[in-house]
């Protein structure tokens, strides 16, 4: 698998995305901005907010500063659970935008599958998408049910579908269904914020690359065609994350990776959203 640090990812609207970028969740204030200009200038060209991470200012900022043309820059955000809603969806992109100091975002998401109101939210995207404010729309923390439901009601397809993974929790069934359906996968929490870097399986796998536990982790989840986007607020690891394109994990240390799933979540489980 020849995979870069530019590579990118071919989305169901022929609309190209990184494989690699910087999450932001928990990155406030001055230490957001520093965050995204430094991974610019490391080459990251993929930047992922949310409106619930009070963030999207700060970066913001950072998007104006930097020299790299706003269309180099793929810029992702979120429509988070209480601005759900038709009217409430149109209404904040506004912020987002205005705060991102953009016209447009890159991909637009709804945050969780909020009940009774998901639908209408995906109504205002796909409105948003046609408009323009986004290039392309998908979903986040949405189980197989929950994507039953909304392609049974749109003709467009989600383009992509964030959740939670890694070899310890890895949702197979729900990785398989998205590509099957042309969603491509994008992982959050791939480095599990470190609670798993003693594991002797993932250890010896690092030792036997000379890589690092998050270094192994990250590369795992791109080898299965999964987009990552680790969060980082130090140059150093910034860098250790992006320098993981000189290895190729072998098929025996990918079966070990894939059967070290233990249902490990940090966040909350969403196939208990009705």
């Amino acid at each position: 698998m020849d995979l870069k640090f530019n590579s990118v990812v071919k989305l169901n609207n022929d609309v190209e995305m990184p494989i690699l970028g910087l999450g932001t969740w928990k990155l406030s204030g001055p230490s957001a901005s520093k965050a995204v200009l430094w991974a610019l200038e490391l080459g990251y060209r993929l930047i992922d907010t949310a409106s619930f991470y009070g963030n999207e200012e700060k970066i913001g900022e950072a998007l104006k500063i930097s020299t790299i043309p706003r269309e180099e820059i793929f810029i992702t955000t979120k429509v988070w659970n209480s601005e759900q809603g038709y009217k409430k969806t149109l209404s904040a992109i506004e912020q987002s935008l205005n705060k991102l100091h953009t016209d447009y975002v890159d991909l637009y998401l709804i945050h969780w599958p909020v009940s009774n109101l998901r639908n209408d939210t995906w109504k205002a995207l796909e409105k948003l998408y046609k408009e323009g404010k986004t290039r392309s729309i998908g979903v986040s923390n949405f189980t197989i049910r929950h994507l039953e439901e909304l392609l049974g009601t749109t003709d467009i397809v989600p383009a992509v579908n964030q959740f939670e993974l890694s070899p310890f929790l890895y949702q197979k069934d729900l990785i398989d269904y998205c590509q099957n359906k042309g969603i491509v996968v994008e992982a959050y929490s791939s480095l599990i914020k470190g609670r798993k870097f003693s594991n002797s399986v993932l250890q010896e796998i690092g030792k036997k690359y000379n890589k690092s536990p998050s270094q192994v982790l990250l590369r795992w989840g791109l080898q299965h065609n999964i987009i990552q986007i680790p969060k980082s607020g130090k140059k150093e690891h910034l860098a250790e994350n992006a320098d993981v394109f000189n290895f190729t994990l072998s098929g025996e240390d990918m079966k070990q990776l894939d059967n070290l799933n233990e249902n490990f979540r940090l966040i909350d489980d969403p196939h208990l959203l009705k």
